[in-house]
Formats: structure tokens, C-alpha cells, sequence
């Protein structure tokens, strides 16, 4: 799949360490960029909107996408079915310059097969075990049990960073934000200047 008029940016990581509150802030910061929104067909959770942070579908809709080929990539994560689709990167291609994605290692590995070019992808790491497992206990004060489990399977996750163009700890938030946001800005201002120079150097050789 080919996206010329947009930078695609995948942000990942595992359970607890801040992606989706970073992917937000990111949207504030980087003009004319747009988050892409992933269907899934687990439950909203307290403040999620539909059609704004997830399309909350059902499994039956989601395997009936996947059968008909809508979805760009699609991972399980804690038994629940998250996809990007393809018309949601072809629609917001056409009006942003930037378009951030918030899905995880099996959708990112899945997204850079797929994508041929401006892909690259960001992986968050937490500052340690122990402040991970303060904020998923935080996160899940009432089910001491799920916490644990999304401590499992974050440790597990966290060997995939080696697959990431870029690797980033989320010590402290805002820096974590505008060193990101440093970046990309870089690799945009890169991307337009390939884009002017292969234009002059066909006119060159026309």
C-alpha cells in the first residue's frame, strides 16, 4: 500500500507504559497530523468515545472485515480483536501531512509489511519494572489479578523493541512528548526535501 501525501508513524508499547496518553499529546503538538482510528471489539473504557478513540464493534462484524479484506493489519491483544482499515489510512492520507498510529507489536509488524514507504516506528519503554507495575496496579485497583496479567504480558512484549526504528523511555512525560515530536518534525522536513529533490533532478535529466 502506498500513502504519498502522508508520514506514517507507528507509536507502541507495552501495557501501562503511556502510548495512547503520548499519541494524544503528540496530536496537539505536530501540525496537520491525525490519529488513526483502530477498530476492536473489546469494551469502551471510562471516558472512551465511539468513532473518536476506537470503532467499537462486535467480533461477528470484525471477523465479516477481516473475511472481505478491509483491514490493513489486525492483532489479538488480552483476547480481544484490534484492525486498522484500509479506508481510514486512504481518507485521512488526502488531508494530513502526519498520521499517528497507537496499535501494538503484531499490528506494527503487520502495518511496516504493508507500507512501502515514510513508515517508521516508535517504541516506548517504561523507566523500569517496578514503576510499570505501580502504574498497571493503578490502572487495575480493583482486579489485582488483571494486573498481574498485564505485567505478564508486558514483560513479554517489551523484547520487541529491537524490531523499532526508533526507542524512546517514558521517564517524564512532556519530555518524553517533545523529544518525539523533535523527531518527527525531523523526518517530515527529510521526507519534503527527498520529495523537491527528486522533482528537480527529473527535470534535470527530462
Amino acid at each position: 500500500m502506498v500513502l504519498n501525501n502522508s508520514l506514517i508513524i507507528i507509536i507502541s508499547s507495552p501495557s501501562g507504559v503511556g502510548k495512547t496518553t503520548i499519541t494524544k499529546k503528540l496530536l496537539k503538538k505536530i501540525n496537520k497530523s491525525y490519529l488513526s482510528v483502530s477498530c476492536t471489539t473489546r469494551h469502551p473504557r471510562k471516558n472512551e468515545i465511539n468513532n473518536v478513540d476506537y470503532f467499537f464493534i462486535s467480533k461477528k462484524k470484525f471477523l465479516k472485515y477481516k473475511k472481505e479484506k478491509k483491514f490493513l493489519e489486525t492483532a489479538k491483544v488480552h483476547n480481544n480483536y484490534y484492525g486498522t482499515l484500509k479506508s481510514e489510512l486512504r481518507k485521512q492520507n488526502k488531508n494530513n501531512k502526519v498520521i499517528l498510529l497507537d496499535i501494538d507489536w503484531q499490528g506494527a509488524r503487520n502495518l511496516r509489511r504493508k507500507i512501502e514507504k515514510n513508515c517508521y516506528s516508535f517504541f516506548l519503554l517504561p523507566p523500569s519494572i517496578s514503576t510499570l507495575k505501580k502504574r498497571l496496579f493503578k490502572r487495575h485497583l480493583d482486579n489485582k489479578s488483571l494486573a498481574l496479567s498485564r505485567l505478564s504480558s508486558a514483560r513479554k512484549d517489551l523484547k520487541y523493541w529491537k524490531e523499532y526504528d526508533y526507542v524512546y523511555v517514558n521517564d517524564k512525560l512532556n519530555k518524553c512528548v517533545n523529544e518525539i515530536s523533535k523527531k518527527i518534525n525531523d523526518l517530515l522536513t527529510e521526507n519534503i526535501n527527498k520529495s523537491r529533490f527528486k522533482k528537480i533532478i527529473k527535470k534535470l535529466y527530462l
